[in-house]
């Protein structure tokens, strides 16, 4: 395709528009350089993964490339050996774990999306080099103290002498002898040095090195000798830690540019996603739909059943969406030329670009503002001849400058092509104007090339009219405001109007039939038949119109009833899944209580092992009944009231214990070493024994405290959160409970990744796991 045409239809606004949907630099650059192919398998595959596009970003709501960076020229800097600032690593960091979860995702969905899934298996992983990253580099930026043994140490001693150097200088504020001759009671730095604010007049007072002093000059900033070396001792400790940085970067960056071909890759892959991405939402803005390719018939068009060019609703795609008038260019099967006619600023000129600019844009994999339905070839080229192509530079008029582009394509053009023409011939003497463009359309039919032409010459009128494969077409015209309504009808030439407008606008009647008087008869006769036809279409369209009505209006009730029917359906479905949900419920609720009896009755003696069995299937059989007669409401039993520390008989187990605690119809039940949940209809209270005043209280084994199963750190920090998380631990392992739930949050990661650094090497425990949304862990105990 000639850039030429493609700037002629505005081709370049479309990328702009593009580009402003892609996430990263790259991205944008390709979309920029989008161009169409002419290769049917590629514009279908082009077109397919458009739609994949769109239907990941139904899947997938809140999918996006926010967190990818455009790397390329780090990449480059690193390989070279450069070492990269913080914020550039940690965009490395960031760009590659979006590439992981791209990656991962497309691949689960590879079966519904393979030409996105393409894009992923071009990608690579790097965890070893992104836990580097996570480990040496804080969210800040900052080099983390663990980031190597001998940056812990160094900045472990420097906080110590930085605290023995503030103590000193401390003393100074608060000694007597020296306090009244500061300027401010404040300990500053100068220079990298802890200074303190000393009275200019009282320079003397307090021995040290002068590093500052104040605008003023009432002020100077000195560092007293005894702290001299100390400070000299902590600068060189803090030259040392920047030494150790810098080292640490340049690791970092080391390893980054040892990877950068595979990074670079990757890269790639993520921009040629975020283009088909772009594409996606670019079509939803715009309300397009896909476009049927279809291929170019083999018979000639005189034989042809469909015509390969057919666009219904079609609409100009950088025109207001709300205001636009769309436009149906739908010829019969035979019709390859087209021959557009009408008063100016009638739409003729929006319209060759429409047909222009959508064929650009299906050829490029883009959706087109059109109808479901619209179907197009893939033309081997599009050529463009609109506008005013006047060129002061070179010396040509408008009609030369016509000419001359015109002749750059006269030959190049086949039946494969698609010829846009605007105002052709104009610009000359009418009559030789006329001649020409006729032989410029002779030209083209003879090749079979699709053409639309917009003219003002009757003469291509007649042509089309008289001609096979051509056929006339025109933009209405509304008689009664004198103005164009944009729509495009095929099959009428346009009417000038001329008499007409000039009755409207008061011309008088005399001038009128003078100037009708000059026009042969025949050119009245075409009138006629022409008003004739436009009052028959006018009636028939009237007629489809108020079928059409009708039409939405039976689909409106066959809508309105088909949700009906779907939402009753949704509620049953729903009634029928909360039934299933609470008779699951109290299934569980009864398996787990069976289970609580079942433990204790394992250490119980054999002789007694029956008895407890026949109550436990007493309970089973109780609990049955219960769950058959769910769906009718019962009256609870009247239950006697119970208080915390109650002594009461456990009549399943038929042993004494005492309540721990109450909770709705349930309580918490200490027997023997086992704390057990029971119901409280199973509980019968017991007196409590009066103790002798003579004798002392005998003994009783302490009572596990109780500890929650969950235990949240959520808006703790990573300081404060360790020691509670620590003590928390001890109190759960000491009541004997199998696991607990440790809720973190996911938030920045910090506080989740603390927490299970620390469970790893906890002597309690066994294992962990995360939850499904990775907000908290599950810690097991070991036993």
């Amino acid at each position: 395709m000639r850039d030429h045409d493609l700037n002629t239809l505005e081709w370049p606004k479309i990328l702009e528009r593009l580009a402003a949907f892609t996430a990263f630099p790259w991205s944008a650059e390709k979309a920029r350089a989008l161009r169409p192919s002419t290769d049917l398998a590629e514009v279908q595959a082009r077109l397919a993964e458009t739609e994949e596009a769109r239907r990941l970003l139904a899947l997938e709501p809140g999918l996006d490339l926010g967190g990818v960076r455009d790397l390329r020229p780090l990449l480059k800097a690193a390989s070279h050996g450069a070492t990269l600032a913080p914020a550039d690593l940690l965009s490395a960091r960031d760009t590659i774990q979006a590439a992981r979860r791209i990656r991962r995702l497309l691949l689960r969905r590879a079966d519904g999306l393979p030409h996105l899934a393409r894009h992923a298996g071009r990608m690579q992983e790097f965890p070893e080099l992104e836990a580097e990253i996570e480990r040496c580099l804080d969210e800040a930026g900052e080099v983390k103290d663990d980031a190597s043994p001998t940056l812990r140490n160094l900045r472990m001693e420097i906080r110590r002498l930085t605290h023995e150097l503030q103590a000193r200088l401390q003393g100074y504020l608060t000694d007597p002898r020296y306090a009244p001759y500061l300027q401010e009671p404040l300990i500053t730095m100068r220079g990298g040095r802890f200074v303190l604010p000393v009275k200019a007049e009282h320079k003397g007072k307090i021995p040290g090195l002068v590093h500052d002093s104040s605008a003023s000059g009432a002020t100077l900033f000195i560092e007293p000798l005894p702290i001299v070396e100390m400070g000299n001792r902590l600068r060189a400790l803090q030259a040392q830690e920047e030494k150790e940085v810098a080292r640490i970067l340049a690791a970092l960056s080391a390893a980054v540019g040892a990877r950068a071909e595979g990074i670079w890759l990757t890269l790639e892959a993520l921009a040629d996603l975020d283009l088909a991405l772009a594409k996606a939402r670019y079509a939803i803005a715009l309300r397009a739909e896909r476009p049927e390719i279809v291929p170019w018939p083999e018979e000639p068009p005189e034989e042809r059943t469909a015509s390969p060019l057919w666009l219904r609703q079609a609409r100009h795609p950088l025109l207001d969406p709300q205001r636009v008038v769309p436009i149906d260019v739908t010829p019969d099967p035979f019709t390859f030329i087209l021959v557009l006619t009408g008063p100016n600023t009638g739409g003729k000129t929006v319209t060759l670009k429409t047909v222009g600019l959508l064929a650009v844009m299906a050829q490029s994999g883009l959706h087109i503002p059109a109808a479901e339905g619209s179907r197009l070839p893939v033309f081997d080229g599009i050529y463009a001849d609109i506008g005013d192509e006047q060129s002061i530079e070179q010396n040509l008029s408008t009609f030369s400058a016509h000419l001359l582009n015109i002749l750059g394509f006269l030959e190049s053009a086949t039946a494969r092509s698609l010829a846009l023409l605007d105002e052709l011939g104009a610009g000359t003497d009418p009559m030789e104007g006329a001649a020409l463009a006729r032989a410029i359309l002779e030209h083209f039919h003879a090749r079979k090339t699709t053409t639309l032409v917009a003219t003002h010459f009757p003469e291509l009128k007649l042509w089309a009219q008289t001609t096979p494969g051509a056929i006339n077409a025109s933009m209405e015209f509304d008689p009664e405001t004198l103005a164009p309504t944009y729509r495009l009808r095929i099959g009428l030439p346009g009417r000038s109007n001329a008499f007409l407008i000039a009755r409207r606008l008061g011309m008088p009647e005399a001038l009128i039939d003078r100037a009708q008087g000059y026009i042969s008869p025949q050119a009245l006769r075409l009138e006629a038949l022409l008003a004739e036809a436009e009052r028959l279409r006018a009636e028939a369209a009237r007629a489809h119109e108020e079928a059409k009505r009708a039409r939405a209006v039976a689909q409106a009730l066959e809508s309105e009833w088909r949700e009906r029917l779907a939402q009753i359906e949704a509620e049953r479905e729903r009634i029928l899944r909360e039934a299933r949900e609470q008779i699951e419920a109290l299934l569980q609720e009864a398996r787990e209580e069976i289970e609580r009896i079942r433990r204790p009755l394992r250490a119980m003696h054999q002789a007694e092992v029956e008895a407890a069995r026949r109550r436990l299937e007493a309970l089973q059989a109780r609990m049955r009944e219960t769950l058959a007669r769910a769906a009718s409401p019962m009256e609870a039993p009247a239950e006697p009231a119970f208080a915390v520390g109650d002594r009461v008989w456990v009549r399943p187990l038929q042993m004494e214990g005492e309540i721990l605690s109450l909770e709705g119809e349930e309580a918490d039940v200490q027997v023997g070493r086992w704390r057990l949940r029971m119901a409280l209809v199973d509980l019968e209270r017991r007196e409590r024994p009066q103790p002798a005043p003579s004798t002392p209280a005998p003994a009783t084994a302490l009572r596990p405290p109780q500890v929650p199963l969950d235990f949240d750190l959520r808006g703790m920090r990573v300081e404060e959160a360790l020691p509670a998380l620590e003590k928390f631990l001890d109190e759960a392992f000491l009541a004997g409970m199998p696991f607990v739930r440790i809720i973190h949050g996911k938030g920045t990661g910090a506080l989740r990744r603390a927490v299970r650094e620390r469970l790893k090497t906890h002597p309690h425990v066994e294992s962990m796991e995360p939850t499904p949304d990775d907000g908290a862990t599950i810690v097991r105990f070991a036993r």
